[in-house]
């Protein structure tokens, strides 16, 4: 069945709290190792210059059609198995903007958490939703809201390793906003996009074979 989707709301100060316990946040967790920063390559966008942070890639190398190489985020935001207490049907998706995770919920008190970028200030929102469409490699096409605040953008843009959209995109009712891919994964963690839940190329791919049409989707 296919939820009827609602008006996105402003998001509220619910506390960090709730979500901890719904989630088993309030597990310590191990201390990580700081990444260590190095140059970016040639063409791409350096922190000195006031670009994104770049840091050492030190985990398993990535295939460079999903994620351009010598990058990683800080490994809170790697996809990994948490607790889960809420009152969610295995398969829905919980999406806490506020702390940038998604969260698949599964079965037996487990969810699947996925690190993600979310709405810049100004741009943050809040709904409950049904997944409504599902596309691999998506073409971008801004909406025009976006395209009068920055008209320099191109008004369509084919599908690919370069596209914002990344890999896959699993759009959201009949609003403008998708859960996508991204070619620039150092933006997990951030509040960065024009209200879109960003991922990284190889998260989206796990969590596109996992959700299907209908799929409920609550935006916090």
């Amino acid at each position: 069945m296919v939820l009827v989707a609602q008006q996105p709301a402003m998001r509220g100060n619910l506390g960090g709290g709730f979500i901890e316990y719904l989630f088993g946040g309030s597990t310590p967790q191990p201390q990580m190792p700081q990444p260590q920063y190095i140059a970016p390559p040639a063409g791409l966008a350096d922190p000195a210059q006031g670009g994104q942070p770049i840091y050492v890639n030190t985990g398993p190398a990535i295939d460079p059609m999903l994620e351009p190489q010598g990058y990683s985020i800080d490994p809170q935001f790697l996809r990994q198995e948490v607790g889960y207490q809420g009152e969610e049907e295995p398969g829905s998706i919980v999406i806490d903007t506020s702390n940038h995770f998604l969260y698949l919920v599964g079965t037996d008190g487990k969810a699947t958490r996925y690190g993600i970028g979310v709405g810049r200030p100004g741009f943050t929102w809040s709904g409950v939703h049904a997944v409504s469409s599902k596309k691999e490699w998506p073409d971008w096409v801004p909406p025009k809201e976006m395209l009068e605040r920055q008209p320099s953008l191109p008004h369509f843009m084919a599908g690919g390793p370069n596209n914002p959209l990344g890999a896959r995109a699993i759009y959201l009712g009949s609003t403008l906003y998708r859960i996508h891919g991204s070619n620039e994964p150092w933006t997990i963690g951030k509040n960065v996009s024009s209200g879109c839940i960003r991922m990284r190329n190889s998260d989206i791919i796990d969590l596109y074979s996992r959700v299907k049409l209908g799929t409920k989707v609550v935006v916090l």
